[in-house]
């Protein structure tokens, strides 16, 4: 290329400018990229800070209105005389006992429930025949709380217990098992017809589509099958129990000990909160395809 071609080249295309100027416009530009960027993560840092401004709240505001209501002369105990409770009861290690055993029902009950929920909700959306003969059962129980079969399972299996972790194991089934029943039969017709189009068989739709599909179904299933076990235990502990929050909710009964009735409220509520916290957490890990809002 001659002299002139390269200079007529230049003319038409300009090379950019590397004088004093540019360093400014590139660090100009980096900085617009940075903030940028920055930006979003501003934004969902505060999207998650809210929330628990907003719960810290809602807690002040609830020992507020307790407190005041137990001035206000209803039969409540203040908040310090429940805290002083709460104190005793864990240095003598009498809270973390009932609290060990009680935790230790509900989750055997509620991990037995979710297991066998799981499969039966599976089989009963997957096949029609299964569903036929298992569904009436299904309903037949749902419409009979678990702390009315309390009587027959104190007869069939006595009072140790095998009882206590039956009525929760129940109470965990039948909330899970219609959930994961409602997650299989509301897949999307469309993505099972495609895959079957791309010539999947039934275990590759079942594992690939329905599945995946099926699985908020299942963790929302989960977390009211831990609320129902939770409200099984304090019926469930007056089988003849010797130690659990529900057990020494109704000894406390006995002997009109509100601090000693509200410590048991209260640790229950803590633990179900916790349980139900992780298995939220589960379920954002699980189903970040899902769109939230």
């Amino acid at each position: 290329m001659s002299v002139l071609d390269k200079r007529s080249a230049d003319q038409r295309h300009p090379r950019p400018e590397q004088g004093p100027g540019a360093a400014p416009e590139a660090e100009a530009a980096d900085s617009t990229v940075g903030a940028a960027k920055s930006a979003p993560e501003n934004s969902r840092s505060r999207r998650r800070g809210l929330p628990l401004a907003l719960n810290a709240v809602s807690v002040a505001l609830g020992i507020a209105i307790w407190w005041a209501l137990a001035a206000a002369g209803f039969k409540l105990p203040t908040p310090p005389e429940v805290v002083d409770r709460a104190s005793t009861l864990i240095s003598d290690g009498t809270l973390a006992d009932d609290a060990l055993a009680s935790l230790t029902r509900v989750l055997i009950g509620f991990a037995l429930g979710t297991a066998v929920a799981v499969p039966v909700g599976f089989l009963m959306g997957w096949y029609g025949i299964l569903r036929g003969l298992i569904e009436p059962w299904i309903q037949f129980f749902r419409t009979i709380p678990p702390l009315a079969i309390i009587p027959l399972a104190v007869v069939a299996m006595g009072i140790d217990e095998t009882p206590k972790i039956f009525v929760i194991f129940l109470a965990a089934f039948l909330a899970c098992v219609i959930s994961t029943f409602q997650g299989v039969v509301n897949v999307d017709r469309t993505l099972i017809n495609a895959a079957r189009v791309l010539g999947a068989g039934d275990a590759t739709i079942f594992a690939r589509v329905v599945v995946p599909a099926s699985t908020p179904f299942i963790l929302v299933g989960m977390r009211v099958g831990l609320g129902s076990a939770w409200a099984t235990l304090v019926a469930a502990e007056l089988i003849a129990a010797q130690e659990g929050l529900g057990y020494r909710m109704q000894n406390a009964q006995l002997y009109y000990d509100l601090p000693t009735i509200f410590v048991g409220l209260i640790s229950i509520g803590i633990l179900g909160l916790l349980m139900d916290r992780v298995l939220l957490l589960a379920e954002r890990r699980l189903t970040r395809w899902q769109e939230r809002r």
